[in-house]
């Protein structure tokens, strides 16, 4: 049997300090004339805390097909996915990882790409807004905003650097199952193992860490709850915004979503009922209010 193609490619990308930083490129495919005479912006997806590239398959490979197709790029932060670990845990910020993220769009020739941010994404998009309000273009917030509920940063600090290494995949599914189940009702049971997939290496067929474990003693040094964030998320008004929350979300409230509505002129809201924080982003109808946000705003 013909294996599939891997229809991605990989780069390995080094940063300033030298750290190798590992990222995706989902070529877009099938361009119709219309793509051939107007290239469709690209797009930059930054994961979560714990989460990497691989989150993003699904919805990049949706995005990179079809009619209007547009290039994917897909990035592992500083110590997740296959990326570098850092040699000191301290450099796991925010700020950090907004420079990763920015060089490597340097790199790609990506000034003016869309953003889609996951959580700890998210942030890092807003700060990068911040610190270079001409650079990125329009904005995609997955279960993140200006403020962060304290309910969803204590269950993340429970688990951040603690989570046991499954042995063998149908204990890994079993494992994301039963820390998720209760926020994420809509998820069928046969998707947990491909969740699971997305979260842990693979290492000669079995589960591996899928982040440095030290992200847990930098996560744990923040001293209480995160200061509100509207600052860099009013940087964001020159360009438009999707914010996406999951309707079982403990991490971002359906308060600070409306006060996002009443701050920003052009923001596109998607509530997903039976998911938490934060959405998988692998079902049709997500991934197509995806597309259609995008391609609305290709022309800004």
């Amino acid at each position: 049997m013909t294996a599939a193609p891997q229809r991605f490619d990989e780069i390995y990308f080094t940063q300033r300090n030298g750290l190798k930083l590992y990222a995706r490129h989902y070529r877009a495919r099938h361009a119709s004339p219309e793509n051939a005479s107007h290239r469709l912006r690209p797009v930059l997806c930054l994961a979560g805390l714990t989460r990497n590239s691989r989150d993003f398959h699904e919805i990049a490979l949706e995005l990179s097909g079809g009619g209007r197709a547009r290039d994917v790029f897909t990035l592992d932060s500083r110590g997740r996915g296959l990326s570098g670990y850092d040699a000191d845990w301290r450099n796991y910020t925010v700020p950090a990882e907004m420079q990763d993220a920015l060089d490597f769009m340097i790199a790609r020739g990506l000034e003016g790409a869309a953003i889609l941010g996951t959580s700890r994404g998210g942030l890092i998009a807003m700060v990068m807004a911040a610190a270079q309000p001409s650079f990125l273009g329009p904005v995609i917030l997955n279960d993140i905003g200006p403020v962060i509920e304290r309910d969803g940063l204590s269950r993340i600090a429970s688990y951040v650097g603690r989570t046991p290494l499954p042995r063998d995949w149908k204990e890994a599914a079993a494992m994301v199952r039963d820390m998720n189940a209760n926020a994420f009702t809509a998820v069928a049971e046969a998707e947990w193992e491909p969740i699971a997939r997305q979260l842990f290496n693979d290492r000669n067929g079995r589960p591996a860490p899928g982040y440095d474990t030290k992200l847990g003693q930098a996560f744990s040094s923040i001293d209480g709850a995160i200061p509100p964030l509207w600052a860099q998320f009013d940087a964001l008004k020159r360009t438009p915004v999707m914010v996406i929350r999951g309707l079982n979300s403990d991490l971002l409230s359906a308060a600070t979503v409306d006060a996002m509505r009443q701050r920003h002129p052009d923001l596109t809201e998607l509530a997903i009922a039976g998911q938490g924080h934060a959405p998988w982003l692998r079902d049709k109808a997500s991934i197509d209010e995806v597309r259609r946000f995008l391609d609305r705003t290709d022309a800004n």
